[in-house]
């Protein structure tokens, strides 16, 4: 490859799902189809049959999300590296992390698809049983988002749960906050749009899932990086397996610093973002990121078309 600079895969996460993910990859290529048999077989859930068919509420729920997403971001994966592309990094944003690790080497395929089935059922358990909601903040800056949530501690706990770009923020916690703080946002000329989630991910109410998924995460083989990973909680790499196995455990509840993450990739020479799985939202937010001269190349890869797009500007 001879693009001039580093490049970044970019794994999505829960929101970038669609009935149909996978498709062209599934039917053009027999070892996807054994990838996605693969995690259905440790699963124990139809995955094929959700990502092809749906329903798309069934395919949406967090338990069934999990386990369909990553597979169908490592399908993808799989096709570019066969392609012979070689990455400089790896990101996930939230649940794309575990495609991360998967592709960097931190964890087996088989692992990966077990990890996230377990994280999926342990974070439907904490919804359930401490139920909230999220809102994407637009048109305010971290620091203003900040000080909102502190402002709204006694009306219930609430957290910044991504920090997306210079203006998204999401935020995520119990109702009664959430309105509280959706007031305020207005107040100070921004919108807090509600999102079409089944818990408050990424704050303190599901923070009950953090010992039960620790305790699969010690049982598993953890090795360092093949290929760096900058991490959702610190917006830096870690090659300490045990440091590794801490800072996926405390990812659950929270802050997925992207915003950050995505900084730290320009300062360290990525010129190159490829976005690998499902949708175009992680694309999006990068877009909103880099500098307008910084003269960088955003391309995503979901089917064999983005796939020969991605080679493409590679070899530029």
């Amino acid at each position: 490859m001879t693009f001039n600079g580093k490049t970044a895969i970019m794994f999505p996460g829960q929101g970038s799902q669609f009935v149909g993910m996978g498709r062209e990859f599934l039917d053009a290529d027999a070892e996807a189809r054994q990838l996605l048999a693969r995690a259905e077989e440790i699963s124990g859930l139809p995955l094929s049959r959700l990502c092809l068919e749906g329903p798309e509420a069934e395919l949406t729920r967090t338990l069934h999300l999990q386990p369909a997403l990553t597979a169908v971001n490592l399908i993808c994966w799989r096709a570019l590296a066969a392609a012979g592309v070689r990455p400089d990094y790896l990101v996930g944003h939230s649940l794309g992390e575990y495609a991360a690790l998967a592709a960097a080497g931190v964890l087996s395929y088989d692992d990966t698809i077990r990890l996230v089935t377990h994280r999926g059922s342990l974070m439907e358990r904490e919804a359930a049983a401490n139920p909230g909601g999220m809102a994407a903040v637009v048109k305010l800056d971290i620091e203003t988002v900040r000080d909102i949530v502190e402002a709204v501690a006694d009306q219930g706990r609430l957290a910044v749960a991504n920090h997306n770009s210079a203006a998204q923020v999401v935020i995520s916690g119990d109702t009664g906050a959430l309105e509280a703080a959706t007031g305020m946002v207005k107040d100070k000329g921004g919108k807090a749009i509600p999102l079409k989630v089944s818990g408050a991910w990424h704050s303190e109410l599901i923070a009950g899932a953090v010992a039960d998924f620790s305790r699969l995460m010690a049982e598993l083989p953890v090795t360092p990086p093949q290929i760096p990973i900058l991490f959702n909680v610190t917006a830096a790499p870690e090659e300490d397996p045990t440091e590794i196995r801490a800072i996926m455990a405390r990812q659950i509840a929270s802050t997925v610093r992207w915003h950050e993450i995505v900084e730290n990739l320009i300062n360290r020479g990525v010129r190159c973002f490829i976005e690998v799985g499902p949708k175009n939202v992680l694309s999006g937010l990068v877009k909103k990121i880099i500098p307008a001269d910084s003269r960088c190349t955003v391309v995503q890869v979901e089917n064999p078309q983005g796939l020969e797009q991605a080679v493409g500007e590679l070899a530029r």
